[in-house]
């Protein structure tokens, strides 16, 4: 166990950037950060600091100690209970798609396209980053609401995304089928491979949707 921040570096990290994990602090205090593990130096320029998974944690569970981790990836923090934006994956509550959520969807996107950046020795974003591959229902539900589709609301209609027995693969349901091949559409422009399916049980058309490696 490390010993626990101190209050300004504390502060630091709270007021991270909440999708991106980008810091903002002065250089002995990123620099602290980096020796706890709870941050890194990006090694291009601008050469920003961001939280490691240990920071990201230890933002997201105030009060809980972490143990420091090599420097790593930045994570990008989509469903927490502590406040973060979480996509939206459909059949669950949330707030309406008005211009404030509007705002939240585009920024965590564009934050997300940064961290594909980031993290990819070309610089490409077309592709999906490690994070989406652990995070695989939020990264797809990110890409959906985006784009503009509308998730299932708690009395149906809309696209609904579930996890699989497949490693690596998601599968989005969607009531209309034209709004089905709309989503795979655009989870393709996204950078997943997508197929059509139809489940034997039931007769349901789903989409069968994994991230792309190259």
């Amino acid at each position: 166990m490390t010993r626990p921040p101190t209050a300004a570096q504390r502060r630091v990290i709270d007021a991270a950037d909440p999708v991106t994990g980008r810091l903002k602090g002065t250089e002995a205090q990123l620099t602290a950060l980096v020796k706890r593990g709870l941050a890194f130096r990006h090694p291009r320029p601008p050469r920003d600091h961001f939280l490691t998974p240990a920071g990201h944690r230890l933002r997201d569970a105030p009060g809980i100690p972490e143990t420091a981790e090599p420097a790593g990836t930045a994570e990008v923090s989509a469903g927490t209970a502590s406040g973060v934006f979480a996509a939206r994956i459909g059949g669950e509550e949330g707030p309406e798609a008005g211009p404030a959520r509007l705002r939240e969807v585009h920024s965590a996107w564009q934050g997300l396209l940064e961290l594909r950046r980031m993290t990819r020795p070309d610089g490409a974003t077309g592709l999906p980053c490690a994070w989406e591959r652990t995070h695989l229902v939020q990264a797809a539900a990110l890409a959906l609401e985006a784009a503009g589709h509308r998730p299932a609301g708690t009395e149906g209609g809309g696209y609904r995304i579930r996890a699989t027995p497949q490693p690596e693969a998601v599968a989005v349901y969607e009531p209309d089928p034209e709004a089905l091949g709309a989503c795979a559409a655009t989870l393709e422009k996204a950078g997943w491979q997508v197929g059509e399916h139809t489940e034997p049980r039931t007769g349901a058309r789903y989409a069968l949707a994994s991230p792309r490696r190259t």
